[in-house]
């Protein structure tokens, strides 16, 4: 199965922006994205749905920033990082070591609603207050719609993989999303 990488270049101008945002040196910011598209490119015939492929990218882009901001800190001279970015890096490494491709896989199983807010907050990491906004709910009420999602997600996660979703899924042996 050959993947379609056009949305990708479609959306060329606002994944670079993504990484801008997060990234302060505009040249970096466009070898980054060059980078991650080229590795998209190697390993989108493993991506099984199409239709997942901009969320699955940004994903790539946030390993790249995080892998960028790594090579750029040394014993000797570390760069200094905003400290919201600091704790996203956190995050990221954390939900990395701890999460499965196979939660991507089952986001689309969730009720409409769930799926979005996955994806908007966890995955494409939108402000919060844009997406209460583009919903018409308050602050409030999104968290708890994202605790109720996350809450669905676990379980159709605990439900599909069993044994390694006990185990934060370190030693997953499912094969229900492609591994990248």
């Amino acid at each position: 199965m050959t993947t379609d990488l056009q949305p990708l270049i479609d959306a060329r101008e606002e994944l670079l922006a993504f990484v801008r945002a997060r990234v302060n040196d505009p040249d970096l910011a466009e070898d980054i994205l060059q980078t991650s598209l080229l590795k998209a490119v190697r390993s989108a015939p493993a991506l099984e749905r199409e239709d997942r492929i901009i969320p699955w990218f940004y994903r790539i882009l946030r390993n790249a920033i995080i892998d960028s901001y790594r090579a750029r800190t040394s014993a000797d001279h570390e760069v200094p990082l905003e400290p919201e970015l600091a704790e996203e890096i956190e995050e990221d490494s954390e939900v990395h070591r701890a999460a499965c491709e196979c939660v991507l896989a089952l986001i689309p199983d969730l009720k409409p609603e769930y799926a979005h807010l996955i994806e908007a907050l966890d995955i494409e990491q939108r402000p919060t207050d844009a997406v209460a906004a583009e919903l018409g709910i308050s602050a409030t009420n999104l968290k708890v719609r994202r605790h109720r999602a996350r809450q669905a997600l676990r379980r159709s996660l605990e439900q599909a993989c069993r044994i390694c979703a006990e185990h934060h899924c370190l030693d997953c042996t499912c094969e229900a999303a492609p591994r990248v």
